[in-house]
C-alpha cells in the first residue's frame, strides 16, 4: 500500500508525446521518477551486490594463500568452498557491465566480465602456460583462461597426466607454474573488481543516478540494455542454451555448462543468476529483499500492469523448470537433454516479453544484438 501511495505522489501519469530540453537532451515520454528509479538500483541493488562480491573475493582470496602455504587436501576443500561462494555472488552482478567496467577488457561487448566468467574454459593454455610461464591473462588469446572457469579446472580438475586434482600443485613435473598461475588468476580478478567498486563509490554512482535522459546513453536505456542482454546470453544462451544444443542443430555440449570441473553447481549458478534477474527487475533490495522502485513500478506507470504479471509469472515458471534438473547439467543433458530444452523454452519466452513487449513500453531502443542462431 505505502508503495503504492509512493508511486501516486510521485505524478507517475502518461503524457502525449516525447519532448526535447533546450540543450537538444531526449527527455522521458512520462512523468516517471526516473531519478528514484536509477537511484534505488544503484544504492540498494548495485552497489550492495558489487560490495558483497569484493568481500567474497577477498575471503577466496584468503583460501588461495592458505593452501599456496599449505599444500594438502583439507585446504584445497576449503578452497573450493570459498570459490563457489564468490561464484555464486557473481551471479549477482554479471549483468552490471556499465560505467568503468565494459571499458577494462578489448571485448566491447563483455567488458570486465571476460575477467571472470567466459567458459567453457580453454585448458590447454592454463597447462601451456603454467609450463612455460609465457602468457599475459589481459591478453584475448586468454579471456577464456581465466575467472571462475579456470579455477573450477584448478581446483577441481585433473591435469594431464595426473590421477587427482591435487596433483597439479604437488607431483606434476609443473607445480609451481600451476601456483603461480592461479595466483596470477586471483590477482587480476582482485583488481579488477576494486577498480569496479572504486568507480561507483566515486563519481560514477552519481553521473548514473543523474543521467535520466531517454536516449541511448541515459542511464535507464544502458541498464535495460545490459540487464536484458545479461538474461539472454549470460543466462538463457551461455547457462542452458548453449550446452544442450540450442543453436548447434541438437549436437549437446555437456562440457561447456558452467562449473563443469566441480560439476554439481551448474544449477545453482543458473538459480542464483535467474533470481538476481527477478530481484532487479522488481527493485527488490539485494541485502534484504526490501521492495523498493523497479522496472515493474515503470511498467505500472505506464499503464501496463499486464506485462508486469506476465514477465513476472513467467519468471516463475523458468524458475520451476530449472529446479526439476539435476543439479549437474552436464548430468541432465547426458540423461534426459529434454528437460534442458524446456528450461531454454521457457527462458526464451520472458526474452520476448522483454526485449519486445517492455523495451517497447519502456520506449527503450535495444542496441545489441544476439548471434546465437535463435
Amino acid at each position: 500500500m505505502l508503495k503504492k501511495i509512493a508511486l501516486l505522489s510521485l505524478g507517475l501519469f502518461l503524457i502525449i508525446s516525447c519532448s526535447s530540453s533546450s540543450d537538444g537532451t531526449d527527455e522521458p515520454i512520462d512523468n516517471f521518477d526516473r531519478t528514484a528509479l536509477l537511484t534505488n538500483l544503484a544504492d540498494n541493488i548495485i552497489i550492495p551486490a558489487l560490495l558483497d562480491f569484493q568481500s567474497e573475493i577477498s575471503a577466496l582470496d584468503v583460501a588461495r594463500a592458505n593452501f599456496v602455504n599449505d599444500i594438502n587436501q583439507n585446504n584445497l576443500d576449503a578452497l573450493s568452498g570459498a570459490w563457489l561462494e564468490a561464484y555464486t555472488s557473481w551471479q549477482n552482478i554479471e549483468m552490471f557491465n556499465l560505467g568503468i567496467a565494459e571499458t577494462l577488457s578489448a571485448d566491447a561487448n563483455d567488458g570486465f566480465i571476460v575477467f571472470f566468467n567466459r567458459f567453457p574454459v580453454t585448458v590447454s593454455d592454463i597447462e601451456t602456460g603454467a609450463s612455460t610461464g609465457n602468457y599475459d591473462l589481459t591478453s584475448t588469446n586468454f579471456y577464456d583462461a581465466q575467472g571462475f572457469p579456470a579455477l573450477d579446472f584448478l581446483i577441481h580438475g585433473t591435469a594431464t597426466g595426473d590421477t587427482n586434482a591435487i596433483d597439479k600443485f604437488t607431483t606434476n613435473a609443473n607445480a609451481d607454474g600451476y601456483v603461480d598461475y592461479m595466483t596470477d588468476v586471483f590477482s587480476l580478478m582482485n583488481s579488477t573488481i576494486n577498480i569496479v567498486v572504486s568507480d561507483w563509490q566515486g563519481t560514477y554512482r552519481n553521473t548514473f543516478v543523474s543521467n535520466t535522459e531517454s536516449s541511448t546513453s541515459g542511464s535507464l536505456d544502458i541498464i535495460i540494455n545490459d540487464f536484458i542482454r545479461y538474461y539472454e546470453k549470460g543466462l538463457r544462451a551461455n547457462k542452458i542454451g548453449t550446452p544442450a544444443g540450442n543453436f548447434s542443430e541438437g549436437e549437446t555440449f555437456p562440457d561447456k555448462v558452467e562449473g563443469f570441473y566441480k560439476n554439481d553447481v551448474s544449477k545453482q549458478l543458473a538459480l542464483e543468476g535467474l533470481g538476481s534477474v527477478q530481484r532487479f527487475f522488481n527493485g527488490n533490495a539485494f541485502s534484504n529483499n526490501t521492495s523498493g522502485f523497479g522496472l515493474a513500478d515503470y511498467l505500472d506507470a505506464v499503464e501496463r500492469t499486464d506485462l508486469k504479471n506476465e514477465i513476472n509469472a513467467q519468471f516463475q515458471v523458468a524458475k520451476e523448470s530449472i529446479e526439476s534438473l539435476n543439479n549437474s547439467f552436464s548430468e541432465q543433458i547426458t540423461a534426459d537433454n529434454t528437460q534442458m530444452t524446456q528450461a531454454y523454452d521457457e527462458l526464451q519466452r520472458a526474452v520476448v516479453l522483454l526485449k519486445i513487449d517492455m523495451a517497447s513500453a519502456l520506449n527503450v531502443d535495444i542496441v545489441f544484438f544476439d548471434n546465437d542462431g535463435d
